[in-house]
Protein backbone atom coordinates (compact mmCIF):
# COMPACT_ATOMS: atom_id res chain seq x y z
CA UNK A 1 0.00 0.00 0.00
CA UNK A 2 1.31 3.75 -0.49
CA UNK A 3 0.22 4.50 2.85
CA UNK A 4 -2.93 6.23 2.20
CA UNK A 5 -6.49 5.01 2.86
CA UNK A 6 -6.98 5.06 -0.63
CA UNK A 7 -4.38 2.12 -1.90
CA UNK A 8 -2.10 1.82 -4.41
CA UNK A 9 -2.47 4.70 -7.35
CA UNK A 10 -6.03 5.55 -6.13
CA UNK A 11 -7.40 9.31 -5.14
CA UNK A 12 -10.29 10.04 -3.16
CA UNK A 13 -12.94 11.03 -5.44
CA UNK A 14 -14.14 14.47 -5.17
CA UNK A 15 -17.81 15.51 -6.02
CA UNK A 16 -18.83 18.91 -7.63
CA UNK A 17 -22.88 19.22 -6.59
CA UNK A 18 -25.32 21.73 -8.02
CA UNK A 19 -27.31 23.66 -6.16
CA UNK A 20 -29.60 27.15 -6.47
CA UNK A 21 -28.76 30.32 -5.62
CA UNK A 22 -31.57 31.87 -3.25
CA UNK A 23 -29.10 35.48 -2.42
CA UNK A 24 -26.11 37.01 -3.79
CA UNK A 25 -24.53 40.02 -1.90
CA UNK A 26 -21.12 41.59 -1.66
CA UNK A 27 -18.89 40.63 1.32
CA UNK A 28 -16.03 43.16 1.48
CA UNK A 29 -15.46 42.91 -1.67
CA UNK A 30 -15.80 39.31 -2.31
CA UNK A 31 -19.24 38.22 -4.09
CA UNK A 32 -21.15 35.38 -1.74
CA UNK A 33 -23.89 33.79 -2.16
CA UNK A 34 -26.75 31.32 -0.23
CA UNK A 35 -27.02 28.08 -2.33
CA UNK A 36 -29.55 25.96 -1.44
CA UNK A 37 -28.47 22.07 -1.90
CA UNK A 38 -31.87 19.95 -1.35
CA UNK A 39 -32.50 21.71 1.40
CA UNK A 40 -29.03 22.42 2.61
CA UNK A 41 -28.43 25.62 2.22
CA UNK A 42 -24.90 27.01 2.35
CA UNK A 43 -22.76 29.79 2.05
CA UNK A 44 -20.75 29.56 -1.24
CA UNK A 45 -18.11 31.98 -3.09
CA UNK A 46 -18.92 33.69 -6.63
CA UNK A 47 -15.67 34.61 -7.52
CA UNK A 48 -15.47 32.17 -10.33
CA UNK A 49 -18.86 32.52 -11.77
CA UNK A 50 -19.49 36.69 -12.38
CA UNK A 51 -22.66 35.74 -14.25
CA UNK A 52 -24.45 33.85 -11.61
CA UNK A 53 -27.73 34.92 -10.80
CA UNK A 54 -30.25 34.85 -7.56
CA UNK A 55 -32.61 31.70 -8.78
CA UNK A 56 -29.80 30.24 -11.36
CA UNK A 57 -28.10 27.06 -10.91
CA UNK A 58 -24.65 26.61 -9.80
CA UNK A 59 -21.94 23.56 -9.62
CA UNK A 60 -19.96 24.04 -6.23
CA UNK A 61 -16.85 22.29 -5.22
CA UNK A 62 -15.11 22.97 -1.82
CA UNK A 63 -17.52 25.91 -1.27
CA UNK A 64 -16.60 27.68 -4.31
CA UNK A 65 -18.96 27.50 -7.48
CA UNK A 66 -17.07 26.24 -10.34
CA UNK A 67 -19.74 26.78 -13.30
CA UNK A 68 -23.25 28.21 -14.08
CA UNK A 69 -25.34 25.06 -15.05
CA UNK A 70 -28.91 24.98 -16.73
CA UNK A 71 -31.58 23.90 -14.90
CA UNK A 72 -31.93 20.89 -17.25
CA UNK A 73 -28.59 19.62 -16.62
CA UNK A 74 -28.53 20.24 -12.93
CA UNK A 75 -31.48 17.93 -12.50
CA UNK A 76 -29.93 15.00 -14.87
CA UNK A 77 -27.06 15.08 -11.76
CA UNK A 78 -29.30 15.56 -9.20
CA UNK A 79 -30.88 12.47 -10.18
CA UNK A 80 -27.56 10.51 -10.78
CA UNK A 81 -26.69 11.48 -7.61
CA UNK A 82 -30.21 10.05 -5.83
CA UNK A 83 -29.50 6.83 -7.92
CA UNK A 84 -26.40 6.46 -6.32
CA UNK A 85 -27.51 7.12 -2.74
CA UNK A 86 -29.81 4.76 -3.68
CA UNK A 87 -27.51 1.68 -4.89
CA UNK A 88 -25.20 2.49 -1.62
CA UNK A 89 -28.55 2.53 0.56
CA UNK A 90 -29.41 -1.37 -1.23
CA UNK A 91 -25.47 -2.51 -0.54
CA UNK A 92 -25.87 -1.40 2.88
CA UNK A 93 -28.96 -3.09 4.02
CA UNK A 94 -27.58 -6.69 1.90
CA UNK A 95 -24.10 -6.53 3.62
CA UNK A 96 -26.14 -5.86 6.84
CA UNK A 97 -28.32 -8.96 5.77
CA UNK A 98 -25.61 -11.23 5.15
CA UNK A 99 -23.54 -10.05 8.64
CA UNK A 100 -26.72 -11.33 10.23
CA UNK A 101 -26.66 -14.42 8.80
CA UNK A 102 -29.14 -14.17 6.01
CA UNK A 103 -28.80 -14.16 2.16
Amino acid sequence: MSGTPYGRGASPTLLAVPGRITEIRDDAELRMAQVDFAGVVREICLACVPQAEVGGRVVVHLGFAVSVVHEAEAQRTLGLLRAMDAVREAESRAADATDQGRP
